[in-house]
C-alpha cells in the first residue's frame, strides 16, 4: 500500500533545467532540478549527466509518467540515495516497484536496443513510493493535477510560488530556438479528447513556464498551448486517414520544413514517428471498438 504524503521542503527558485544529453545528443531529453527534488531523471543511460550536473543532493523524485524516457533512472537513483521518495500516479506506482510488465512491453517495441537506449530500470521498494491520484497539494507551494491523454497514469506538477508548470509530456514535444511544437503519440493509452482538456487544466492554471522533457521551460504559454492543441488534432486527423508509412513520411516532411536537419533529428530521437502513428492508430481502433460496442 503506497499512501500519499507530503514533501517536507519549500520551492525557492525556478527550476533549473537540466540537459542530460540522451545518446550524447543534446535537446532531446530535460530533467529538472528544483529545491530538493528531480523532476522527470531521465533513462539510466543517461545517468552520469544527470548526477554529474545536479548542484543538491536529491530528496525526492517527481515522475510525470512512467515512460523509459522519463522515468528509468529512478531505481537506480534510490539505490543511491537512501532517502528518495518517488511520487508518482498511483496507476503507474505498482510498475515502479515491480517493473516486469512495462519491460516486457518496451522489450517488445526496442528488442537488443533496450539497454543501449535506457540502460537498467531498477525497481524502486515499495515503501520509497508516494502514490498520487491528482488534487493533492504538496508542502512548499506544488500542486498535483491529473493530467491523462499521452499516458493514463500522467500527473503534472504546478509551482505555484514560481509559476513552473512540470507537465512531462502532455505539453508535447518542442526544441530551442524553435516554437514548432509535436504531440507525442506513442502506445499504449493515447486518448484525444481526454489529452485536450488536460491542456484545458493546464491553461486554467495560468502557469508563468511550460516545463517540457522534450524539452525546456518556456514561458509562451498561450502561444505554446495552442500549437500543442493544433498539432495534437492535425496529427489524430492524418493517422485516422493515412497508413503507417504515408504518416511517417507525411510526419518527417513536416519537421524538415519546420526546423534544421539537426533539431529533425532531435525531434526524431524524442518522439520516433513509427511510435506516433502506432499510438493514434490503437487510439482509433479503441474508439471505433467503443461506438460498435454502444450500437448494439
Amino acid at each position: 500500500m503506497w499512501l500519499a504524503t507530503t514533501l517536507l521542503w519549500s520551492p525557492a527558485a525556478m527550476a533549473r533545467a537540466i540537459d542530460v544529453e540522451h545518446l550524447g545528443r543534446p535537446r532531446v531529453i530535460c530533467a529538472y532540478e528544483t529545491a530538493g527534488a528531480i523532476v522527470d531523471p531521465g533513462p539510466t543511460s543517461s545517468l552520469d549527466t544527470l548526477l554529474d550536473q545536479l548542484e543538491d543532493e536529491p530528496r525526492a523524485i517527481l515522475l510525470t509518467h512512467i515512460h523509459l524516457d522519463h522515468a528509468g533512472a529512478t531505481g537506480v537513483l534510490c539505490r543511491k540515495f537512501p532517502q528518495l521518495k518517488v511520487y508518482v500516479h498511483e496507476r503507474g506506482a505498482r510498475h515502479m516497484a515491480d517493473p516486469s510488465k512495462l519491460l516486457a512491453s518496451a522489450q517488445r517495441l526496442y528488442g537488443d536496443q533496450m539497454d543501449r537506449l535506457w540502460g537498467e530500470f531498477a525497481p524502486v521498494p515499495q515503501e520509497r513510493i508516494v502514490a498520487l491520484t491528482g488534487g493533492e497539494r504538496i508542502d512548499g507551494g506544488f500542486a498535483v493535477e491529473y493530467t491523462p491523454g499521452h499516458a493514463s497514469h500522467h500527473v503534472s506538477y504546478f509551482d505555484e510560488a514560481t509559476g513552473d508548470a512540470f507537465v512531462g509530456d502532455t505539453c508535447g514535444v518542442r526544441l530551442p530556438p524553435h516554437e514548432y511544437v509535436v504531440a507525442p503519440t506513442p502506445p499504449p493509452d493515447i486518448d484525444v479528447e481526454l489529452w485536450l482538456r488536460s491542456l484545458d487544466l493546464i491553461a486554467a492554471r495560468a502557469p508563468k513556464r511550460l516545463c517540457l522533457t522534450h524539452f525546456g521551460a518556456y514561458d509562451d504559454v498561450a502561444g505554446h498551448l495552442e500549437r500543442i492543441r493544433e498539432s495534437l488534432t492535425l496529427r489524430a486527423e492524418k493517422a485516422r486517414a493515412l497508413d503507417g508509412d504515408a504518416f511517417a513520411e507525411w510526419s518527417r516532411a513536416e519537421l524538415r520544413s519546420a526546423v534544421d536537419a539537426d533539431t529533425a533529428a532531435a525531434l526524431d530521437q524524442a518522439a520516433p514517428q513509427d511510435d506516433l502513428y502506432a499510438g493514434l492508430r490503437r487510439y482509433w481502433d479503441k474508439r471505433a471498438e467503443r461506438e460498435q460496442a454502444g450500437a448494439r
